[in-house]
């Protein structure tokens, strides 16, 4: 009975001390961000060796009220400069008071299509300084999924009370996709961004395609990056 005995807490020794080792083989939400930031700058380094066609799409109810392609490349000073290679057509003026109500209902629906198209380019690509912020202040949380990947959850990240979910490859610490909830001007002006990512041979990640959508307003503004090639 005595062996029996030893045996048996000999087991659940190794079972303690073997569960112990793979919690500690897991890796804690700070060392996935560094991880994640790590692969971040890579990339971002990389990218500044290429030019690509970025084009922007906006919608207002399911229509197509604009499309606009720019050639881009990263300038000497590391800044993103743009090419246009599509002329916007020419506005049309409409005379008398319907015409001035028009015009200015159109130009507020311009500045908020300007507005959105800015907040895309605050989310997209990751910014690591927002990211340090965010893990710094305690709120990022990590969540395993399916086929060796893991959601890290980032709140307060831009503006208080919004959220940047961003799914990553385990295997090599790049971002998949991510799903942003945030919004404009107040809180009551909700958008979402669904934002999909890819790579290039070399590895460098790019985010390939980005959706916001403002419901309020009924509208849906699409960016998406091609055309990768080294200058």
């Amino acid at each position: 009975m005595k062996t029996c005995f030893n045996i048996t807490i000999h087991a659940a020794a190794v079972l303690l001390v073997s569960g112990s080792l793979v919690r500690a083989q897991q890796p804690t939400p700070q060392e996935r961000v560094v991880a994640l930031k790590a692969s971040l700058a890579a990339s971002k380094a990389i990218l500044k060796q290429y030019e690509w066609i970025e084009t922007t799409v906006v919608s207002l109810k399911g229509e197509e009220k604009s499309r606009q392609m720019n050639k881009c490349y990263h300038g000497a000073d590391g800044n993103v400069q743009k090419i246009p290679l599509t002329t916007p057509p020419p506005a049309e003026k409409k005379r008398g008071i319907r015409g001035k109500i028009a015009e200015s209902k159109k130009e507020e629906m311009t500045d908020y299509m300007k507005s959105a198209v800015a907040l895309v380019k605050q989310y997209v690509p990751p910014e690591p300084v927002l990211i340090q912020k965010a893990k710094d202040a305690g709120k990022v949380s990590v969540s395993p999924q399916p086929g060796q990947r893991a959601t890290l959850t980032f709140l307060d990240y831009l503006k208080p009370g919004d959220s940047f979910a961003l799914v990553l490859d385990l295997g090599n610490n790049r971002p998949v996709e991510a799903k942003v909830s945030t919004y404009l001007d107040s809180k009551e002006d909700a958008v979402t961004l669904d934002v999909k990512f890819s790579a290039l041979d070399n590895n460098a990640t790019f985010a390939s395609r980005t959706t916001l959508n403002a419901p309020a307003k009924n509208l849906s503004v699409s960016v998406e990056n091609s055309g990768y090639r080294h200058q």
